[in-house]
């Protein structure tokens, strides 16, 4: 719901000014009772529902007109409370703001015309109209497969995490109290495993906020962008555990192979440089022309 206000605020003007050149080309909406709406319906997908109101009382002078079915039980309702939600673009089309539909239970925005004696509204639903107008990209068959493989993906990936979890917690438990064998490799291994399962975790709750519970339509690479820093970040972490590791297991055994220590704190400190100018490009703001 925030992303689409967001977008619709950011092409507001746009939006707006397409609705009314659309609906100028239309002609006379009025006219249009006789046949139900039906030329406006199939003009806007994203329109709901239509309903005409008597300018002086106020009052809805016909039913719902919804997409398939009609409603009469709404007619001589008092509607002065719409009025106050509405601004005029000029002196016959006004838009509400962006609300909750209390007909249709849908993020959606109203489009009243004043032609004669009434007042016609159009609800149009506001996550139609932004994908009709390209702003957000929805298709909601693929988007049903795709989220049910996020879905599977993402919690095989939080299992995981949990059994490496375990796994290296078990380790060092056998170690130290089975084994009696309190050493380096039985503190810094654990270590090891727990930082990628956290790893491997906060990917996988990356993946199930953005393409599961919380989906995002938008055009952008700032979640993708996200994920990759915070992913790249915690193996830098489990990099830099083991190259420590290495260089305390070298210098109590053999000096003659620190070099292979340098050579995995070189690459560590590539990661790191590399990971520095991926921030950097991706966080540069293009400058307007």
């Amino acid at each position: 719901m925030e992303e689409f206000l967001n977008i619709y605020e950011i092409h507001k003007e746009k939006i707006e000014d397409f609705i009314q050149e659309t609906l100028g080309n239309i002609g006379q909406v009025s006219k249009l009772k006789k046949t139900k709406f039906k030329k406006l319906f199939e003009t806007f997908p994203s329109l709901e529902l239509v309903y005409v109101l008597n300018k002086e009382s106020k009052k809805q002078i016909s039913p719902n007109y919804y997409r398939g079915k009609i409603d009469e039980s709404h007619i001589d309702k008092n509607r002065d409370y719409l009025i106050k939600k509405l601004y005029f673009k000029d002196k016959n089309i006004a838009f509400s703001s962006v609300y909750i539909s209390s007909a249709t239970r849908s993020s959606c925005i109203t489009v009243s015309i004043k032609e004669e004696d009434e007042i016609i509204f159009l609800d149009l639903k506001l996550e139609t109209l932004l994908e009709r107008l390209d702003l957000i990209e929805l298709h909601k068959p693929f988007h049903t497969l795709t989220k049910g493989f996020y879905t599977l993906a993402g919690f095989s990936m939080v299992l995981l995490s949990v059994f490496i979890i375990l796994y290296s917690l078990g380790g060092f438990f056998n170690s130290l109290i089975i084994q009696n064998d309190f050493t380096l490799d039985s503190i810094f291994k654990p270590v090891i495993a727990l930082t990628l399962g956290i790893a491997i975790f906060d990917l996988a709750k990356t993946i199930l906020e953005q393409e599961v519970f919380f989906k995002s339509y938008s055009r952008n690479s700032r979640v993708e962008t996200k994920m990759i820093t915070k992913f790249l970040i915690t193996i830098i972490i489990a990099l830099s555990i083991e190259a420590l590791m290495v260089v305390f297991k070298i210098a109590m055994e053999s000096y003659d192979k620190m070099i292979n220590a340098l050579y995995l704190i070189a690459g560590v400190s590539l990661i790191i440089m590399a990971l520095s100018f991926f921030i950097y490009i991706t966080s540069k703001k293009v400058p307007s022309k």
